[in-house]
């Protein structure tokens, strides 16, 4: 049964994350990728959250579906360095390494705000 929460929590993620993409490419074309940076952010702070606050051994099944189901499904590694990929195939050379080099650290700094605010 958790398997299907997940799975769903997963699509919804998705959905969210689809949604935050075409909402800021539809008023602002570019190949920049804000909402990509933003969903990473958003879930990684309510991973942080959630791995914090939903300890107890009956939000196990919650904290999968959360974490994994939602968090997994709105967040996109892939997305996160194949947009700067196409930047730096058009040469946009600084751009790809800033976003390279926040990624990483805009998340974990996201993850423990939201870790924090579960305290």
């Amino acid at each position: 049964m958790t398997l299907l929460w997940v799975t769903l929590a997963g699509s919804l993620g998705c959905v969210v994350r689809y949604i935050m993409e075409y909402g800021v490419r539809r008023h602002h074309p570019t190949l920049r990728p804000w909402a990509t940076v933003g969903a990473n952010a958003l879930g990684c702070a309510l991973a942080g959250w959630a791995a914090y606050r939903l300890t107890s051994s009956m939000d196990t099944h919650l904290r999968d579906v959360v974490v994994t189901g939602f968090c997994g499904g709105l967040t996109t590694f892939s997305s996160a360095f194949a947009i700067p990929a196409l930047l730096a195939r058009e040469h946009h050379w600084r751009y790809c390494v800033a976003i390279v080099l926040s990624t990483p650290l805009l998340c974990g700094a996201f993850f423990a705000t939201g870790a924090a605010l579960a305290h």
